[in-house]
């Protein structure tokens, strides 16, 4: 197993690894140390059934299903995120972390590729707890025990039109959820605090309107975003990325026009944010 960081901050490639097959204790120790101290981990030239893919993320935890995503019929498990060359839109092209609408938003998710575009289709990542430490002691003395709404009404507000343009299709019957989680999240695992609020999903500061909210939300968008917490992961097909929810946002590029893109994402159940 060898390890080569992405860039100074976030980010790591693994390799002598084949996750297809089961992962020793030890390995699997140095995997989840791994994600821990880079956030998101990549792995290139992997080739895995539905099955065996599904059974790579088992070691890492209790598997969960979207809540507003179709699965396959076949394996619930697995949700296609495919982009066809008719498609105008794609998810997922926005700064966001997954799910935060939930009570337990997911602990990761584990995004294999099956087809890629020629060129483009890259996706980012962002360190939150990066984000957070440089913030200034007085903006982290403010946002200490400060609560954010999170809802999907950011999904749920145009389903219809959102299916209409993507193969990726939401669910008819998603119904709108809200639900309060602290701005600065602290880590089960390692106890870093890291920001916890994201553009699509966060609504308000709670006791707060969302025009009061909105000016430093923003400031925290663009400030968690900087090109320094960053990184930037070019895919092809067999490549596998492994975010941790907890300590990421993401940003899938819709750049490649008239050409298809099939991933599958399985993610892994999480715990409520402390």
């Amino acid at each position: 197993m060898e390890i080569r960081k992405l860039t100074g901050t976030i980010g790591a490639e693994i390799s002598g690894i084949d996750v297809s097959k089961p992962l020793s204790a030890a390995t699997l120790a140095d995997v989840r140390q791994c994600l821990l101290d880079h956030c998101v981990i990549f792995f290139r030239d992997q080739e895995l059934t539905k099955e065996e893919h599904i059974a790579f993320v088992r070691q890492f935890g209790e598997i969960s299903t979207s809540p507003v995503y179709k699965t396959l019929e076949s394996h619930p498990q697995i949700m296609p995120v495919i982009k066809e060359p008719t498609d105008t839109g794609i998810i997922g092209d926005t700064w966001h972390t997954d799910e935060t609408y939930q009570e337990t938003p997911p602990l990761g998710s584990v995004l294999y590729a099956r087809q890629v575009p020629s060129t483009g289709g890259d996706t980012l990542w962002c360190n939150l707890h990066r984000a957070y430490d440089t913030l200034s002691d007085s903006m982290k003395e403010m946002l200490e025990g400060m609560q954010a709404i999170h809802t999907n009404e950011y999904l749920t507000g145009n389903i219809a039109a959102r299916n209409a343009g993507r193969s990726t299709k939401l669910l008819e019957t998603v119904s709108v959820n809200h639900v309060v989680h602290p701005v600065v999240r602290t880590h089960e695992e390692t106890g870093r605090k890291g920001l916890f609020v994201n553009r699509p999903f966060t609504l308000a500061f709670e006791g707060m309107s969302r025009e009061e909210t909105l000016p430093l939300l923003n400031y925290l968008y663009e400030h968690t975003a900087k090109p320094e917490n960053t990184c930037r992961f070019r895919w092809k097909k067999g490549s596998i990325a492994f975010w941790d929810n907890r300590s990421t946002m993401h940003y899938a590029i819709n750049d490649y026009p008239g050409e298809r893109r099939e991933m599958h994402r399985i993610t892994i159940q999480g715990s409520k944010p402390r």
